[in-house]
């Protein structure tokens, strides 16, 4: 497949670059600055790019089969806004392109702890998280009231994602979020990609959101 990474110099988009590429998949990264990322492979292409930028992101997803953005602030309170622009930006571009497929890293914030409350507004959620979390919450809205014909997926990882081991297990769940036996949500960067390309090569869900988690 021809795959198009927007954020694929960032932690899990390094990770779903990777994954794509042992796959012997196509793909392009799409960054601002070419020059300065580091992955290289045969099957590699590092164009430039805006994911800010509808006519930019129809003119660089254009030929591909699948879209996927992983997009956010280099830190928690970082500029979130960008989270939101992106999935419209992803939205209206990729429709323009006239590709049908685009697959989203979300948050765990939106995801339900209990009936009607979801984990960011639960009492220990960390503030530190809070205003990266309602941007997800938030991109996950504009998706879910597009009126662009696209087959779109947003992934939320567990309440805890960070670089570790890939060992392709682990659970698939719809907007509840996902604990295992010690009530932790836990996934690691390479699992979490594992599972993201497993969706893009067999669309198992569509126009919905799904998590990831052990």
């Amino acid at each position: 497949m021809k795959i198009a990474i927007f954020g694929a110099n960032g932690t899990i988009g390094q990770r779903i670059l990777n994954e794509a590429l042992n796959r012997g998949h196509q793909v392009t990264a799409i960054v601002r600055n070419p020059t300065s990322f580091n992955s290289s492979g045969k099957n590699l292409s590092v164009i430039q790019g805006d994911v800010l930028d509808p006519a930019s992101v129809a003119k660089t997803v254009a030929g591909h089969d699948v879209v996927i953005g992983s997009v956010g602030p280099n830190s928690p309170d970082g500029n979130t806004e960008i989270v939101v622009d992106a999935a419209r930006s992803l939205l209206n571009g990729v429709s323009k392109s006239g590709i049908k497929r685009l697959v989203f890293v979300g948050g765990a914030g939106s995801l339900e702890v209990a009936p009607g409350l979801q984990l960011v507004d639960s009492p220990n959620f960390p503030a530190a998280f809070k205003k990266i979390a309602l941007a997800h919450r938030d991109a996950l809205d504009v998706f879910r009231t597009t009126d662009k014909g696209i087959n779109w997926l947003n992934i939320s990882p567990a309440a805890l994602i960070a670089p570790g081991e890939r060992t392709g297990k682990f659970r698939i769940g719809k907007d509840n979020l996902i604990v295992d036996e010690k009530g932790e949500s836990r996934i690691s960067a390479e699992d979490y990609a594992v599972a993201l390309i497993d969706e893009v090569e067999n669309s198992h869900y569509k126009r919905e959101r799904i998590t990831v988690a052990y």
